[in-house]
Parts: C-alpha cells; structure tokens; sequence
C-alpha cells in the first residue's frame, strides 16, 4: 500500500487518520451522551470529562494533520458512472466533516478556556494543556456568557456528528454493498478495490 493517495485508493496516512479521527469521534459521541445524564456529584464525572477534553485535543491535532495532508494529497477520484447529485452530496458531506472535525474540538477548547474556573486541561493527566488566552484575566461574571454561548455551539456541532456520521456510514455501505462501485474498499486497510 502506498504511503500517499493514488487515483484508486487512499494511502496508508490518510487511511491510518481516517480510523484514528473516526474511532475517537464516536467513542467521545459515546462519552458526551454518557456524561450528560450524570449527576454532578458522581466522582467519576470529573475523570470522564477530562478524558473527553483529551480526546478532543487529539482529534482537533489529528484533524489538522488531515487537513494538511489532504491539501498536498488529492482524494482519489469518484467513481465515473457517479451521477452529479451523487458527487455533490459527497463532496458537500466530506466538507461537513472536516468541518465538524476542526469544529467540535475547538469549540470546545474554547468552553473550557472560558470556564470560570480557568483550570488546564490535564491532558489524560499528563500534562496540562493550557487554555487558550482570549479569556485571561476576565471576572467570573464577565466570562460567563462567554462560556454559556460555547457550550452551547458546541452541544450543537456535537449532535450536527451525531445526525452526519451515521449518514456517511450508511452511504459508505450504500456504495460498497448496493451499487458496487467499491468506494469504500478505497479507504478500508486490505479491502480489495476492484479496480
């Protein structure tokens, strides 16, 4: 497998950031759902939390690594009997995505940056991972807002994956199982492509 992209298939680096982001975006869907119904009072939520802050660093680093690898590496291109509205909708759903994956993790970086509380993120308690400095030096009071409006975007932005990755699955099964035009062989690891 080449290490970049070809006509008929992604590379090994796209590929390996694909499942990485993929992966970690549910498992942090899973975390936010999970969280949301928990008591403040549980001792666990703390723990949880700072896990999916962590891991929403390392999907906001991984999705600009995406970003930059896919400026210098053109996706293969779509398969030729593709109807207009067919390649539009995809190209309109993988721009939602990145999007989404560049998004979600800053906005929430934003929220906890704009925590009354102004603590560091433990970045899975190894080290803190400072905040970013647009709220430095702001009263509790005049921070507040700030912190209510991110949170909120940031809930959205979540449910906009929660609504937009079970979609790009199903297309991707569409394509593969359905039409046959073996599209998602192109981003799957020892999946034969057909081409």
């Amino acid at each position: 497998m080449s290490i970049r992209n070809t006509d008929q298939r992604y590379g090994h680096v796209a590929m390996s950031l694909h499942w990485l982001i993929a992966a970690f975006v549910i498992v942090n869907i899973g975390f936010g759902l999970y969280m949301g119904d928990l008591p403040r009072s549980d001792p666990a939520k703390f723990t949880l939390i700072q896990i999916h802050k962590s891991i929403g660093l390392t999907v906001l680093v991984l999705s600009v690594a995406v970003v930059l690898w896919r400026l210098t590496n053109p996706s293969p291109r779509l398969p030729s009997g593709m109807s207009r509205a067919m390649r539009l909708a995809a190209q309109t759903s993988h721009v939602l995505l990145y999007v989404l994956i560049v998004a979600i993790p800053l906005s929430g970086w934003l929220m906890v940056s704009a925590s009354p509380s102004g603590n560091p993120t433990p970045y899975f308690f190894l080290f803190g991972w400072p905040n970013l400095p647009f709220f430095a030096g702001m009263t509790r009071e005049a921070i507040h807002p700030y912190h209510e409006a991110t949170e909120t975007i940031h809930v959205w932005l979540a449910w906009s994956a929660i609504i937009l990755v079970p979609i790009h699955v199903l297309a991707a099964l569409y394509h593969q199982f359905v039409l046959r035009d073996h599209l998602l062989a192109r981003i799957v690891p020892g999946m034969r492509s057909g081409a």
